[in-house]
């Protein structure tokens, strides 16, 4: 628990250069082609959102329907602008991924302990991941439908 919190407290703490570092990321990857012509003052606050709303989903501090709201609202950003599903979903998969490298980078968990801790809170932020994938899949696809 405790590299979970020390997770979440520098992903807080650095959410709008681990943001930035995404923005880098998600307009250069051939997987995101959607991003690459957006501009990164729109896009980066998405991110810093994002980041922000860890401590509450990894730590159960909200509810099933305030991180539900969350996500319908990702889901919705994205089909408003024409995002492909694919692509939302990935652009998820690289935040993931730059929160992680940013922390290794950081050289935040240095003790075996840490390590091993560091796993188990990748492991629930990897589910919490799958679990919000899965949602946003389902209000994408709704809102799909609506049109």
């Amino acid at each position: 628990m405790l590299a979970s919190l020390k997770l979440i407290d520098l992903v807080e703490k650095n959410a709008e250069e681990i943001a930035k570092q995404w923005v880098v990321e998600v307009k250069k990857n051939k997987r995101t082609p959607a991003y690459h012509n957006m501009p990164a003052e729109k896009l980066i606050p998405r991110a810093v959102e994002f980041y922000h709303q860890l401590r509450n989903r990894l730590m159960s501090v909200s509810t099933y329907e305030e991180a539900d709201a969350y996500l319908l609202k990702y889901a919705k950003t994205c089909h408003e602008e024409n995002i492909p599903l694919h692509e939302a979903i990935y652009a998820l998969v690289l935040m993931r991924r730059q929160m992680w490298l940013f922390a290794e980078f950081q050289a935040v968990f240095t003790t075996v302990v840490e390590h091993q801790q560091a796993v188990d809170s990748v492991t629930r932020t990897m589910h919490m991941m799958d679990n919000a994938i899965h949602r946003i899949i389902l209000h994408y696809q709704n809102l799909m439908k609506k049109k």
